[in-house]
């Protein structure tokens, strides 16, 4: 015969005195290897504050028993690897603008150094790609337009000293009026003057307000920055109106309102916040976008 089976009795387990709509909540004690492992925890825990930076002070954190940094790491990592480049940086600062890309490991380090430099502190504005922001007064440099000149010098230029700010005695600059703001041409010249662009720029547009127009543009001075034809004068950043290509869009109405407000991008020096051999490198690797002269 099969003995039968013993049925064991589960001890009585008393509740928390926690119930919702009927159900009790047991007081079932936790595991001993759970708790001796939650003990453990808290004084790993109060261990590594200890031993490493931890507690924050009023002007840094407490160092810790072993001196170990993660900010130190990271500027030990660094000085290695500036100090592993420091040759080829130096030969990129010495090398003539023109001759980077004739050199081809002085190219392929300028390019790599020039991406990260790029990635790191221009694409805000000017886009992961290069290709700026459309309409909001970004420039693309993947197109043939410069305002300020696309050879290397120019770039260079234009990246040490930047454009229009307060912070370099030698950015460049330029200021176009503010022909409405300022009430240097009425509504109607403005009108006018902004069908004569369309024209220019081979638009559809309104025939006798653009030849009204081209006499308003000649009478208000704008052939001196934008040049007879309107081809621009990248000596002043004034931009060419014969192409499609537009900082502030090319529309009537975008065309109306840089008339009357005029624009005044700025851009920063960098010479402040980058080192020589990063401009360069930079600038190499913008000319080398598809736009650079």
């Amino acid at each position: 015969m099969c003995a039968k089976p013993v049925k064991h009795e589960r001890p009585e387990v008393g509740t928390t005195g926690h119930q919702w709509d009927g159900i009790e909540e047991l007081n079932n004690p936790l595991p001993r290897w759970w708790v001796w492992v939650f003990y453990a925890t808290i004084v790993w825990g109060l261990g590594y504050t200890v031993a490493y930076p931890a507690w924050p002070m009023l002007t840094g954190a407490t160092p810790g028993l072993i001196g170990g940094s993660t900010r130190a790491d990271v500027a030990e990592d660094i000085a290695r690897v500036d100090a592993a480049n420091a040759g080829i940086k130096a030969r990129l600062v010495a090398a003539d603008l023109n001759a980077i890309g004739t050199d081809p490991e002085l190219a392929a380090y300028a390019e790599r150094a020039g991406a990260a430099v790029f990635r790191t502190n221009c694409t805000t504005c000017h886009g992961s790609g290069a290709a700026g922001f459309q309409g909001k007064g970004y420039p693309n440099l993947l197109d043939d337009d410069w305002l300020w000149g696309g050879t290397m010098e120019d770039i260079h230029l234009t990246i040490t000293h930047g454009i229009r700010n307060t912070t370099d005695p030698d950015a460049r600059y330029s200021e176009m009026p503010k022909f409405g703001v300022d009430e240097l041409l009425d509504d109607t010249q403005i009108a006018q003057v902004v069908e004569h662009v369309l024209a220019l720029s081979g638009q559809e547009h309104d025939a006798g307000l653009a030849a009204e127009g081209a006499v308003v543009w000649e009478d208000a001075a704008c052939s001196g920055c934008h040049m007879e034809d309107g081809s621009g004068d990248p000596t002043q950043g004034a931009p060419n109106l014969k192409d499609a290509i537009w900082l502030y869009g090319g529309s009537r109405e975008a065309i109306t309102e840089s008339v009357f407000y005029a624009r005044f991008g700025v851009m920063p020096n960098w010479n402040a916040r980058l080192t020589e051999d990063e401009i360069r490198a930079v600038a190499f690797y913008v000319h080398g976008r598809g736009g650079g002269e």
